[in-house]
């Protein structure tokens, strides 16, 4: 997956937000910035990005792009209203 930092130069980061964090997570972060090479902040900037779906419009593109691109066998309106399920009935006697 490609980093925050691989699509915007550091002078496009330009909000500054604090957190705090128990000290045993900032060392976990530490450690896990050092075996990646990259920052904590990176490493923050790409959960939140991958927690609340918040990628990059050109990854979404891309992904909706290969979606359409695949030869699936997709009927007419009226065949796949045919082939629907029929609406619930009324409980109502």
């Amino acid at each position: 997956m490609e980093t925050y930092s691989e699509r915007t130069s550091m002078a496009g980061l330009t909000k500054k937000t604090t957190i705090l964090l128990p000290p045993e997570l900032h060392s976990r972060l530490t450690r896990l910035a050092a075996q990646r090479g990259t920052s904590i902040g990176e490493l923050i900037r790409t959960a939140v990005e991958v927690q609340y779906g918040l990628g990059a419009s050109p990854v979404r593109l891309a992904a909706v792009e290969g979606l359409a691109a695949l030869a699936l066998p997709v009927g007419s309106p009226a065949e796949m209203k045919h082939e629907s399920v029929e609406p619930a009935r009324s409980l109502d006697v």
